[in-house]
């Protein structure tokens, strides 16, 4: 349908392909706006800074950050702009955060580091897996802040054996300050885990005077299934909709709507931060826009009332299984097009409008789109656009694609949906 076969374009990019080597290539969030940065900026973009004053032209291409980890993008069209095309995805995945002094000695023969949790995450599938340390350090002299991928294997978190915990299989409930906590190196010497950060950076340590530090599965995302048909990732939610609108943003032509690329930092612990969803950042942004164009506060707010946003966030498939902890009538499976999520109680912001705005659209692009809603006895998450419509109140639809083992280290989806997706948000940005 729609000219996308196996997660490919009538053009033969290759979306999957393209799609695995950005996550391998954004082990956080940091790295996820630096990579969308450079490829706006090779794309024409300007980089615009929230402390300098702004000079826009109509038809100009433009992109600022916040934190380093949220970004927004946008193109003016050439003439009078009637509004706001928005998509909006999120740069965080559920991961541990190193603490600050992390090692921990244990009786001279190990060091292991000290962590926490960043966001819900199923804890049992950090396990006995190749996991290293990626992150940003901030560093003296007025050097700036740097962003840093340790890119090797460097630590484990070591499962208990079965013959010292034979419950395990019966169900275990995980302590992450003693469950979860990563091998490092040996005790007795040897390089001290800031010491490798530092060299990583090309400093010295006491020139690293703050860090956040994440760790991050190192397997590969990759293809599977008896045609290939599925892919396997760290981090699929939500730098797949990350991508996905990145690259309808380079390809989208706006007319008459000033198309914006959204990307959120902290979705996963609840966006109220400087650079959240929860936060002014779009907001500022919209009117700084406004302003520069010229435009009163009753011109801005007519532009609100003829923008809409698409909101992209990961949506969960049936599961094999346990198909039974889906709803009876809504039920998304891999590879069977986009997922627009309903919820009664406006966990999502889907209404009988933007629906309709977002089944068009599918049309237009002729790819095919289903349904999704909790079921009524399980409670669901929020995500983002009823959390940005608190400071930027415009329609809005909550969309995204369907997957497995959301919040895992390692995620499941459909190879074909990507490529519906960016059919989709093309259509949407060009219309």
């Amino acid at each position: 349908m729609g000219g996308i076969e196996n997660g490919k374009k009538e053009n033969g990019t290759d979306y999957v392909k393209k799609l695995l080597a950005f996550i391998q290539n954004s082990p956080t969030c940091y790295h996820a706006v630096e990579n969308a940065g450079q490829e706006l900026e090779t794309a024409g973009y300007g980089q615009l800074q929230e402390n300098e004053r702004w000079e826009l032209a109509m038809g100009g291409k433009y992109y600022v950050t916040r934190n380093g980890s949220s970004l927004i993008a946008f193109q003016l069209p050439a003439g009078k702009t009637k509004g706001f095309h928005m998509v909006a995805s999120h740069s965080d995945s559920p991961c541990f955060k190193l603490k600050e002094s992390p090692e921990i000695t244990v009786e001279d023969a190990y060091i292991k580091l000290n962590v926490e949790r960043y966001g819900g995450m199923i804890l049992s599938t950090w396990l006995d897996r190749p996991l290293s340390v990626a992150g940003r350090v901030v560093l003296a002299g007025g050097a700036g802040v740097s962003n840093v991928a340790v890119d090797r294997d460097l630590l484990v978190i070591p499962n208990l054996a079965i013959h010292m915990n034979p419950d395990v299989n019966k169900g275990m409930e995980y302590n992450v300050q003693n469950d979860m906590l990563p091998l490092y190196a040996e005790g007795g010497g040897g390089k001290s885990f800031m010491e490798l950060i530092a060299e990583e950076v090309g400093v010295l340590p006491e020139d690293i005077l703050g860090s956040d530090l994440f760790l991050y599965n190192r397997e590969e995302g990759r293809r599977f299934g008896a045609r290939e048909e599925f892919i396997c990732a760290p981090r699929l939610d939500d730098l797949a909709c990350v991508y996905a609108s990145l690259q309808a943003m380079l390809h989208g032509k706006p007319e008459s709507y000033a198309n914006l690329l959204v990307l959120f930092d902290n979705e996963e612990v609840g966006s109220a931060t400087k650079q959240g969803a929860a936060s002014t950042f779009l907001q500022d942004t919209l009117m700084r826009i406004a302003e520069s164009l010229k435009m009163t506060r009753e011109d801005y707010s007519r532009l609100l009332a003829d923008s809409f946003m698409i909101s992209a966030d990961n949506a969960h498939a049936v599961h094999p299984n346990h198909p039974e902890k889906a709803d009876p009538t809504n039920r998304p499976y891999l590879n069977r097009g986009i997922v627009i999520k309903h919820h009664g109680s406006q966990k999502y912001t889907t209404d009988a409008v933007s629906a309709a705005v977002i089944k068009n659209l599918c049309r237009q692009a002729g790819v095919p789109w289903q349904n999704y809603a909790n079921r009524s006895d399980i409670a669901g998450g929020s995500t983002l656009g009823n959390i940005s419509a608190v400071q930027v109140p415009v329609s809005s639809a909550d969309v995204g694609l369907a997957q497995l083992a959301m919040h895992s280290a390692y995620e499941t989806a459909g190879a074909e949906d990507i490529g519906y997706m960016i059919r989709m948000m093309e259509c949407f940005y060009g219309s």
